[in-house]
């Protein structure tokens, strides 16, 4: 859990999960084929920024995965003490439709809480 990253974050992450509140950088997700992320984007900026050639990305669709990423950011509120996180629980019912799931395309199937593959979906419709 970090409040922002530069470029290239989560670039070939083969596992794990990963959660960013504040902004990424460029080439995000490049080569990534395992594990999930999760990006706080307010302001819709993961789209021109992603490398979707592996990925899927779309907002936080499922209670389950909802619930997952709250519980995540609650113990990042809990053990660093930050006012950012916070402000973000704070408000989540508003908050939990800014963020964005990762998860690398080859993953999908694998998965035991389903994710759309969203980009796909862009292309065959």
């Amino acid at each position: 859990m970090v409040e922002g990253c530069g470029t290239n974050g989560c670039e070939y992450m083969t596992g794990g999960t990963a959660v960013f509140l504040g902004n990424v950088g460029d080439n995000f997700a490049a080569g990534m084929t395992g594990g999930m992320a999760f990006v706080f984007d307010p302001e819709s900026t993961l789209e021109n920024l992603i490398n979707p050639n592996s990925v899927t990305f779309n907002k936080v669709e499922t209670e389950y995965w909802k619930n997952y990423l709250k519980n995540l950011v609650e113990e990042h509120a809990k053990l660093t003490k930050s006012k950012y996180s916070k402000k973000i629980l704070y408000e989540w019912d508003i908050n939990i439709d800014h963020f964005m799931q990762v998860c690398p395309i080859e993953m999908l199937d694998k998965l035991d809480h389903p994710v759309t593959n969203k980009v796909l979906e862009k292309k065959v419709g």
